[in-house]
């Protein structure tokens, strides 16, 4: 019996004019049918039948021969194998149909059989054992179909290509009310992975096959071959990315059927349709090749990505005003797939320009070196500063989606807070944790994010101040239904030091804003010196509770409560408190925000809180 590899097509004139018939469907008014006699999925499939039945296009006899003919093949999946049916017109497009089920087939006979070697693979046999119908059950034919659409997909799943149905058979005998089900499955040898060929790559193929989940000998699964075709795409070094096993490279030159299996389109969708062959031909060429020692050889064809991609972005927050980001990314700039990133930010109290440059491993979706670099401005309420940074990076990325980053950073600032003046630079060490998960990113219905970060400076390698920081914070997002969702959030931050006038603005603690505590300005919270301005914090903790509920499509309304502060010795009596009401709208540029919020502080203040952007 021909394997599934082999079966050729045989199109003749009739199934060619078929293939390229262009069909023009006219609007069909559907059959109004009440139907009795029969209820449950029996009632819903038989109305499912009739439900593009269009009346006009028969005449009276020939409708209610086409209604009989789809009633019987509506309940023939349900065992039903000789129902009585009465048809009666009772308009011209309303008719009832009075339907006698009549007598169950039962299965007499139930033979399954595993040959080959799946029949020692065990998704094979848990489809097999996992069969709902016993001898004595009533005949369905859907777990039937069912089994032998697993089995087929099973085995080119997992590299079974010369699997074949060697006895597939329903027998129903309706004067017995009996059926007699056969099935052989041969699945052959199943194929081991073999070489692996990269085309048409820019960056080195040996760095690309030691990204493979898999290696030369192993037995073939079609799911490592999407793990690795996504791990490419991943990098961002290519604009297109295609993995797929090398079949014979004669079905090149095959003609195939109206509706081939779907993993033939799969593998062969970019083929290129020759002229079709005669059966000698395609035998004789198939001949020509045959994989070695089952061993399927694969091809990965790459296309590089746009060396220099460009970025802009404008947004608006109350925070900071109208703003604006330019992006330029570099996804590769040598065939080690290095990578160069640079970013400038401007808006009103703040301006930066950042740079990195990555440099993977042998894992570059989850392991790299960055070298980042960056100089940044503020001007805001009592802050002055200027500050340029130097950042060495080591990061993993662990199975579980944590990402560890070891990091040794130099900073030199140049500032004033609070009218006092200083110059500093600051050399510390940190290590930080952060995982971040997502559904639906423009909105998600589902996520939460991590973050941990610990570091130290000291004055025995030359920086101005000694301190140990550390910072927390978690943010969650979860739906009630369709139409509730609740987003709760959390920061905290501690420096130990005894250096405190020597810490620069950007690891001191401020809180207020709209991501912080809202009905309160911008990072308007935290300590005030002798003259009332802020001086920043050495501790901060702020958290959020907010409820969000759908008022119509792509419109939420939101009530929220807001605490927290900066301070330098914190006692519950010292958290800001503020709440209020808010409109969401999710844009198709992402989800605009609008709040208004009270400080429960000042009884006379409310504040407008304006932003654009997702809340990761």
């Amino acid at each position: 019996m021909p394997t599934q590899r082999q079966r050729l097509s045989r199109w003749g004139k009739g199934s060619l004019l078929v293939a390229s018939a262009v069909l023009i469907s006219l609007p069909a008014w559907a059959l109004n049918a009440r139907i009795e006699g029969i209820e449950g999925d029996v009632e819903k499939n038989v109305r499912l039948y009739l439900s593009d039945v269009d009346a006009e296009q028969y005449t009276e006899a020939r409708l209610k021969g086409e209604i009989q003919r789809r009633v019987r093949e509506a309940m023939r999946v349900y065992g039903y194998y000789e129902p009585e049916i009465a048809i009666e017109q009772l308009e011209e497009e309303r008719v009832q149909v009075d339907i006698t089920s009549g007598p169950r087939v039962t299965i007499e006979v139930l033979d399954i059989n595993l040959r080959g070697e799946a029949a020692d693979d065990p998704p094979f046999n848990e489809a097999v054992d996992g069969f709902p119908l016993e001898v004595g059950d009533p005949l369905f034919h859907s777990p039937w179909d069912r089994l032998r659409g697993q089995l087929s997909g099973l085995a080119l799943e997992r590299g079974y290509f010369d699997w074949a149905f060697t006895d597939r058979r329903m027998e129903v005998r309706p004067f017995e009310q009996s059926a007699r089900l056969y099935m052989d499955f041969d699945s052959g040898p199943r194929y081991q992975f073999g070489n692996v060929r990269i085309i048409g790559s820019h960056i080195e193929p040996e760095k690309l096959q030691r990204m493979q989940p898999f290696t030369t000998g192993e037995p073939y699964e079609a799911q490592a071959l999407a793990r690795y075709n996504q791990q490419l795409a991943q990098t961002g070094w290519f604009e297109s990315v295609m993995v797929r096993p090398r079949l014979q490279t004669a079905q090149e030159l095959l003609i195939f059927e109206p509706d081939p299996d779907p993993w033939f389109l799969e593998a062969t969708g970019t083929m290129q349709r020759q002229p079709q062959l005669s059966m000698a031909a395609l035998t004789s060429a198939i001949s020509l090749y045959q994989p070695k020692g089952n061993r399927l050889p694969l091809d990965v064809t790459v296309t590089p990505a746009d060396r220099h991609q460009f970025e802009v972005g404008i947004g608006y927050a109350t925070d900071v005003g109208p703003r604006l980001g330019l992006g330029w990314r570099q996804p590769w700039i040598n065939r080690l797939g290095h990578s160069l990133d640079h970013d400038l930010y401007i808006s009103a109290p703040e301006q930066r320009f950042t740079g990195t440059y990555n440099i993977p491993l042998e894992d570059p979706v989850r392991d790299n070196y960055r070298l980042q670099y960056g100089i940044r401005n503020e001007d805001d309420n009592d802050t002055r500063t200027l500050e340029s940074t130097v950042e060495v990076a080591r990061r993993w990325e662990f199975e579980n989606r944590w990402v560890q980053t070891l990091y040794f950073r130099a900073t030199f600032e140049d500032f004033t807070q609070g009218g006092e003046a200083n110059q500093v630079w600051i050399f510390y060490p940190g290590i930080q944790w952060s995982r971040t998960r997502t559904r639906t990113q423009r909105f998600p219905t589902w996520g939460d994010r991590q973050q941990l970060s610990l570091e130290y400076s000291d004055t025995a390698w030359g920086s101005d101040a000694q301190f140990g920081r550390l910072t927390a914070d978690t943010q969650w997002i979860r739906m009630l239904g369709n139409d509730n969702r609740f987003v709760g959030r959390a920061s905290l931050g501690a420096i130990a030091t005894d250096d405190f006038d020597q810490l620069p603005p950007s690891l001191r603690f401020f809180a207020g804003g709209d991501r912080s505590v809202r009905g309160y300005s911008f990072d308007s919270l935290s300590p005030v010196n002798e003259e009332g301005r802020l001086r920043g914090g050495q501790q901060k903790l702020t958290a959020s509770v907010e409820y969000q509920r759908r008022v119509t499509g792509d419109w939420w309304g939101a009530a929220f409560v807001d605490t927290g502060d900066a301070f330098d010795d914190w006692t519950p009596d010292s958290l800001n408190t503020g709440a209020g009401l808010g409109v969401r709208w999710v844009s198709p540029v992402g989800p605009i925000r609008l709040d208004v919020a009270h400080p429960f502080d000042n009884e006379d203040d409310w504040r407008l809180h304006f932003s654009i952007g997702p809340e990761f």
